[in-house]
């Protein structure tokens, strides 16, 4: 097949077209060129803009098309429209982000979405670059979906992927985790044990969507894992095993975490407290993806790798996990408390 990424060399991107290239498929990367522009020398590269610049896309064709970094309706609106007779198939990638309602677990692709105010989208095209966009991201990224079904209607595959993570993830949500386990010593740990986590090892997201784009497969599918409930005590012990850490976990109480000003998700990543009545952000269902053959790496290969890449990274600031200091901190108090 010929396959167009739009993006291709940052992290999802990065293992799409690693997996394409290996499966045979002739692959186009539309980007900006400005990160890792010297992988992939075998692929076709196309330099361009999607906010505004998508000249390089005229006049071509391919059988499918893979959009890894629509963010905002009106971007969507123009790279789908100029494809839509240019192209068979159309995968966006989107976000488990876009539910609303997320009190319950079970969540499945018929639950109901976030909606922007009436108005507000043409607001935040005309700031288009304003902190606001984040702030709506579950929204816009509806909105996003919505662009490719009309440009690519019944020939439209939407991802709707919960937390990805492995090698050369740099939103550090669950490297902190995998790094902060191996070092070793007293770790604070949030919570209730038994709490709930999803993510998917983002080499099986790839492998997945490739599999899906070959089969012109369409339809919405929520896309996480694992396939069998996984609680954070589990997560947690699995990285001590695969790191052969000493690490002691000391599971501290919510409210006194949140008391002590520890940032739920940021700095203690995967963690939601239960007060926030959010039990249905990790813990969608997965049946329908499962049932079109979405499979999962064992748990310790997913640490394995990730623990190895973050051996050989380059030192830069981390965008997410607790400081050492404040966790020490931390953790002192709540010794003093339970004593």
């Amino acid at each position: 097949m010929k396959i167009l990424i739009l993006g291709g060399t940052r992290f999802l991107g990065r293992f799409l077209t690693e997996t394409a290239l290996r499966k045979g498929h002739d692959v186009t990367l539309f980007n900006r060129g400005r990160e890792n522009s010297g992988l992939f020398p075998e692929a076709e590269k196309l330099i361009g803009d999607r906010n505004g610049n998508l000249k390089a896309l005229e006049g071509r064709s391919w059988d499918a098309v893979i959009d890894t970094c629509g963010f905002v309706p009106w971007a969507v609106r123009e790279s789908a429209g100029l494809l839509a007779g240019a192209a068979g198939h159309y995968t966006f990638i989107s976000s488990a982000s876009v539910y609303d309602e997320l009190q319950n677990p079970g969540i499945d692709e018929n639950h109901p979405v976030s909606q922007l105010p009436p108005g507000k989208v043409e607001e935040l095209e005309k700031d288009a670059a304003g902190p606001a966009s984040y702030e709506y991201y579950g929204e816009l990224k509806f909105l996003c979906e919505k662009e490719v079904e009309k440009s690519f209607p019944g020939r439209n595959l939407i991802v709707r992927a919960g937390l990805i993570v492995g090698p050369y993830d740099y939103s550090d949500r669950f490297n902190y985790w995998v790094s902060r386990i191996a070092e070793g010593g007293e770790v604070l740990a949030p919570g209730r044990r038994d709490k709930e986590v999803q993510f998917i090892d983002v080499r099986d997201l790839a492998e997945w969507i490739i599999n899906m784009a070959e089969e012109g497969g369409t339809g919405t599918f929520n896309a996480t894992g694992p396939e069998s409930r996984l609680t954070m005590e589990q997560l947690l012990e699995e990285c001590k095993t695969v790191s052969g850490s000493d690490a002691e976990l000391v599971w501290a109480d919510e409210e006194f975490l949140l008391s002590n000003d520890v940032r739920y998700w940021s700095e203690m990543p995967l963690w939601i407290p239960d007060r926030e009545n959010m039990a249905g952000f990790l813990a969608v269902a997965i049946k329908k993806a499962l049932r079109n053959g979405l499979s999962f790496r064992p748990l310790h290969e997913t640490i394995r790798d990730t623990l190895g890449w973050e051996a050989g990274r380059p030192d830069m600031d981390r965008k997410a996990g607790l400081d050492p200091e404040k966790e020490k901190a931390v953790l002192a108090k709540w010794k003093q408390q339970t004593v």
